[in-house]
């Protein structure tokens, strides 16, 4: 299948390999699986308004087991499919209990997670058919509702750092598609940036990030995911060898798997104890 390259990472999680010949490093077992006996963080939904669509909108938020108001937390926006809501990561990828676990390793900067439904229209729930263009559309138009009116909710109602190396956003498939178009479109918000297993909404790599030189050293952390089985592999592919080409810092991370929650879930393991820690910027590597 050729060589596939794996950034090498100063906390150890990834090697450089060729797939026939060496495993790639993935979550351990049982780091999805409840454990009572630690501490656990709290979700809660919240509602918001949507001002471009004259309604109120629904997200969930987690926060951390030591989460207090009388310190500032960075923020994580997740994001979810074509065919998902605000609850599809908390339905398929236990994203509270696979936090809950990091924390008690010790492996997690404390941080708020923010689950939003991130099809902005009126009626965003995923029924009929989730592919039509209007609800297509309505993934596109997410931005000016994150930007214009969840990020400021949050902000509000919760005890967050609002530095924009403090803020990182992140998703799956369409969310994945959709966190890559509007994290690099808008670096002065976004200073970590990933994308899981990204879905053809991601635009063109020229278009992308049509200024490697001038925008690269805007991010902390720029990081490319993908199951080497899912037939969308190749979008991760184009844009991991764009950034290449141009020199830009990032992580192209393949591993076992298709377009399935197996993939996203690891994919979340392995992301989320990056973020927010000084000098953790992924270089990539030939």
């Amino acid at each position: 299948m050729g060589k596939l390259l794996v950034t090498v990472l100063t906390l150890s999680l990834f090697i450089t390999t060729s797939w026939a010949q060496e495993k790639v490093q993935v979550a351990p077992a049982g780091f999805d699986k409840p454990r009572p006996e630690i501490p656990h963080g709290k979700l809660d939904t919240v509602a918001y308004t949507a001002k471009q669509l004259g309604t109120t909108r629904k997200a969930l938020v987690y926060t951390p087991p030591s989460y207090t108001k009388k310190k500032k937390y960075p923020v994580l926006y997740l994001l979810h499919g074509i065919g998902g809501d605000e609850f599809e990561w908390l339905r398929n990828g236990q994203p509270h209990i696979i936090l809950d676990n990091l924390y008690a390793n010790g492996k997690l900067e404390p941080m708020i997670v923010v689950l939003p439904n991130g099809r902005a229209m009126k009626d965003d729930r995923p029924v009929g058919n989730v592919f039509d263009s209007v609800k297509v559309q309505a993934f596109a138009a997410f931005e000016k509702d994150l930007l214009e009116n969840l990020i400021p909710f949050v902000e509000k109602t919760y005890a967050v750092d609002k530095d924009r190396k403090r803020r990182a956003l992140a998703g799956l498939s369409m969310g994945g598609g959709q966190s890559l178009n509007f994290g690099l479109k808008n670096l002065d918000t976004f200073a970590w940036v990933g994308g899981f297993s990204s879905a053809p909404n991601t635009k063109m790599p020229a278009e992308l990030f049509p200024h490697p030189a001038q925008d690269k050293g805007k991010l902390q952390l720029l990081w490319l995911s993908c199951g080497v089985e899912d037939n969308l592999l190749n979008i991760t592919q184009r844009t991991h060898e764009y950034l290449e080409q141009h020199g830009v810092p990032h992580v192209y991370y393949l591993e076992p798997g298709g377009h399935d929650f197996n993939v996203w879930k690891n994919d979340l393991y392995m992301f989320s104890q990056l973020l927010f820690k000084p000098g953790k910027a992924a270089k990539s590597t030939k």
